[in-house]
């Protein structure tokens, strides 16, 4: 409860000068509009259908890339990370990919897929792979040697010693990624949307209040609702965390 009247003081007092800064006529407020402005019309948009479908479209695309991705990352993650020759064959090309901007790549995906839904799914799971993947790579190099040779001691089966012995050491480690993850996978969508002419999306809206009308309070509004998005995802997936994860000593927080 502290902590949330912490953050709410420090948003309050954000926008306050936010309103006095535009209200003084230190900016043009049809460039930056005070956020008494902002978030009228951000009340106006959530009840206009047509804005609701472009965050459906964005919310969607972002979860199906997330579902994507965790099918992908995890099963790599730990096969790299309990096969040695395998990930020591492979670190050359991961590392050659994974400082490549997903940006830099839309106009290849748009060759390749167009630019439907599966474009920005596609940059999505490409950029938001790599924090599972890492951190499950990462936790199966830390598992400690005494558990993996007791459980051979016992004749436990690969098999199940990566169920009961390398996954629950490894969750909460691929948790952290998975939150990691939610946020790059958000900020890909609505940026493809954005720069790929998407149909539908957030990121769509942005184009056509920016380009069409000019209309900035709208631009913020629908930027604030992204935000919003981001913001639940990682309360929420924080909190879940700490739920299933209480036995753990990791400080998620800090695993890169």
């Amino acid at each position: 409860m502290t902590r949330l009247l912490r953050n709410l003081t420090g948003l309050l007092v954000f926008f306050l000068l936010w309103e006095g800064f535009v209200r003084a006529g230190f900016v043009n407020a049809l460039f930056l509009p005070p956020p008494t402005i902002v978030f009228a019309r951000l009340f106006e948009l959530l009840g206009d259908p047509v804005f609701l479908g472009h965050v459906i479209a964005s919310a969607l695309a972002w979860l199906i890339a997330m579902a994507i991705t965790i099918a992908i990352a995890v099963p790599a993650g730990l096969l790299l990370g309990s096969v040695k020759w395998l990930r020591d064959s492979t670190k050359v090309l991961v590392e050659l990919l994974r400082p490549i901007p997903s940006v830099a790549l839309i106009p290849l995906v748009l060759l390749v897929i167009g630019g439907g839904p599966e474009a920005k799914i596609t940059l999505a799971v490409y950029a938001s792979v790599w924090p599972i993947l890492f951190n499950t790579i990462y936790a199966m190099s830390e598992i400690d040697p005494v558990l993996t040779e007791t459980a051979r001691s016992y004749g436990t089966s690969k098999t199940r010693m990566l169920s009961s012995v390398a996954l629950p050491h490894a969750a909460p480690f691929i948790f952290t990624g998975i939150r990691m993850s939610s946020a790059i996978a958000l900020i890909l969508v609505v940026s493809t949307e954005f720069l790929a002419g998407a149909s539908k999306g957030i990121g769509q809206f942005l184009v056509g209040a920016s380009e069409g009308s000019g209309r900035m309070d709208l631009v913020l509004a629908g930027t604030v609702v992204a935000g919003l998005l981001g913001y639940l995802s990682n309360e929420g997936l924080e909190r879940l965390g700490r739920r299933l994860f209480r036995w753990s000593t990791v400080d998620r927080e800090a695993v890169k």
